[in-house]
């Protein structure tokens, strides 16, 4: 199986290089680590024999492990933590908040490169950020004894039809699996019909409204609400993690409500890092006072400003404590939305489009309890905001809402922690 999945790999590689090339030379994505990607890391960890390997796949599953990696230092002091993510943008937030772990590339799936790794590291547990099912990786793990654990799992509908079009492989590696905690029952039974057995799942809840503290008066946020030189009579709109063609539809709704109301304000900030100047611009083209992050390390000499582009990674989650309204991205597209759990536990009142699949457990929560709302279609959009704008009650029955929806469905950091204590050796003694 190896040699196959290896030649299948090649080919594939060999496929996409082309696109691989022009984004590396266009937007300077994929420059790095490639000697691991291809091989492997090529140093062992040598100041610990109980390493645990932690893997994210980009930024939103960095900030999923953020919550555990605070729990493990706490706990377990004894244990060498080393970190792998799979992007760019994922291994320079993971630089930002985890440098003083060891930190790499994930290599790819090729039977030398998963082998090497787990050769120079010797990893007592593997921990997968919500799922990676990379068979070489997980079957090299089950031959050398390493148990492997997924938090946070999530499935999605679409997912799960596509891996049950290749049962005998997917159930074969969900069966090196030793333990899964899935955000909902519904994950949970996917996880179970594609070869998890019932007895390795557990619903632990979803570990981002752990991460998700919602306390506008934390340091991060002041200081940010300092830099924008923000104060009460403002009003925020904030659109995160947009895609193409979003930035268009938000500026251009934020345009036509901007003249009737004065105090308000647009906080943008896009999903991928390559089009921040491409968004940039279109920002310069509206013609309205405008700041960036990447070029201003102080707004306050421009209070008049009405736009702010946010062109940096790792920092929307503290953007959406300055928001009184919010817009999640990638849900006008066929990304599957983004996470919305953010700006609600800050109370932003928030909307998102219809493609909401990613989050679909969250948002069916959401909706059920009147705490967030999604839109149809792009033109409602503007008459929303502006809804929110002239009926604060309203505004402020959504914020409530989110706030207490949130703050009731924590919890799932601590229940993953209990589970996974287990696959670790004995604290040593004092």
């Amino acid at each position: 199986m190896a040699l196959l999945l290896n030649a299948l790999y090649f080919v594939f590689l060999i496929f996409v290089s082309p696109l691989i090339f022009w984004r590396s030379w266009k937007h300077g994505r994929y420059r790095r680590g490639w000697s691991g990607k291809l091989f492997g890391p090529s140093q062992g960890i040598r100041t610990s024999q109980c390493v645990v390997w932690l893997h994210a796949v980009s930024v939103g599953e960095v900030q999923v492990l953020r919550s555990l990696i605070e729990i493990l230092e706490k706990e377990r002091p004894d244990l060498t933590l080393v970190i792998s993510v799979s992007t760019d943008s994922g291994m320079d937030l993971a630089i930002k908040l985890f440098a003083k772990h060891h930190l790499f590339f994930t290599p790819f799936d090729f039977s030398w490169s998963v082998r090497r790794a787990l050769r120079v590291m010797h990893p007592v547990l593997i921990v997968l950020a919500e799922l990676e099912l990379w068979p070489n990786w997980l079957l090299s793990a089950e031959r050398i004894g390493c148990p492997v654990a997924v938090i946070n799992a999530r499935l999605s509908a679409r997912s799960f039809k596509g891996y049950a079009r290749i049962p005998y492989l997917v159930r074969k590696c969900m069966q090196t699996i030793d333990w899964v905690g899935a955000q909902s029952e519904t994950v949970a039974t996917r996880f179970e019909k594609l070869g998890v057995p019932s007895n390795r799942l557990t619903i632990t809840g979803n570990v981002k409204f752990d991460g998700a503290t919602g306390d506008r008066l934390s340091p991060e946020v002041v200081l940010r609400r300092e830099l924008l030189s923000l104060t009460t009579e403002h009003m925020v709109f904030l659109a995160g993690s947009t895609q193409s063609p979003e930035e268009l539809l938000v500026l251009t709704t934020f345009l036509e409500l901007a003249p009737r109301f004065p105090n308000l304000k647009l906080i943008l900030v896009p999903r991928h890092v390559e089009r921040f100047e491409e968004v940039a611009k279109a920002i310069e083209a509206t013609g309205l006072p405008w700041a960036r992050r990447s070029t201003s390390q102080s707004v306050g000499s421009d209070p008049n400003w009405r736009i702010f582009l946010g062109d940096s990674v790792g920092e929307l989650r503290w953007w959406w404590g300055l928001a009184n309204i919010g817009f999640v991205g990638g849900s006008f597209g066929d990304r599957g939305g983004q996470n919305m759990i953010e700006p609600c536990a800050y109370g932003v009142a928030t909307c998102f489009g219809p493609n909401t699949r990613n989050f679909a457990d969250i948002v069916h929560l959401l909706l059920e309890e009147k705490a967030s709302e999604r839109l149809e279609s792009p033109e409602e959009l503007r008459p929303w905001i502006e809804s929110m704008l002239i009926d604060s009650k309203k505004r402020d029955a959504m914020s409530n809402q989110a706030i207490q929806v949130c703050q009731g469905h924590r919890g799932a950091n601590q229940r993953s922690w209990e589970n996974l204590q287990r696959f670790l050796p004995r604290k040593p003694s004092t």
